[in-house]
């Protein structure tokens, strides 16, 4: 199968190609290996910056389901349909986040217990809180999150930018 698919998309060893960066203000050079040609500091420190962030993203993806599944209250359906799409959305960024890292090189969360040591999402297992303090919760951490893919963008800006080439 290998073959097929090379001979489909030659691409010659050790020539590069440009791709279409995901912010045009970013100039990248990707290898026909498909490895960026970035410093190996800042490629350290970027893939640092991702795995933290996918294991904020499936901290947040395990709270919210947390909170789907223990909501009650008077507004329990409408809430619980919320919690559960926006579940799904985070669960949905986990790949894109650990592909990103494994393509420059670096590593993707293990297992389970590979989270807690990069999380900075705060757990909460207590029991018995109330719609309005769980919600609170969440949308705080929320705003943390967005606030760690700001963050991991101006990382990635800073690093990843590379002289042009004539």
């Amino acid at each position: 199968m290998a073959g097929r698919a090379d001979q489909r998309y030659p691409i010659k060893a050790g020539k590069e190609r440009n791709r279409e960066p995901s912010h045009p203000e970013i100039p990248q050079r990707i290898t026909a290996e498909g490895h960026s040609q970035i410093s190996g500091k800042a490629l350290v420190a970027i893939c640092s910056e991702l795995k933290r962030l996918l294991a904020d993203v499936f901290a947040m993806y395990i709270k919210t389901n947390n909170c789907h599944w223990h909501m009650t209250g008077s507004h329990f359906r409408d809430y619980h349909l919320l919690l559960n799409e926006q579940a799904g959305q985070r669960f949905a960024m986990t790949n894109p986040i650990s592909e990103r890292s494994r393509k420059m090189g670096g590593d993707a969360l293990r297992s389970v217990g590979d989270i807690a040591p990069h999380q900075t999402v705060r757990d909460n297992g207590q029991e018995g809180l109330t719609p309005e303090a769980t919600l609170s919760e969440l949308l705080a951490d929320n705003r943390m999150l967005s606030d760690n893919l700001r963050t991991a963008h101006v990382i990635c800006d800073q690093l990843a930018t590379l002289p042009r080439q004539a």
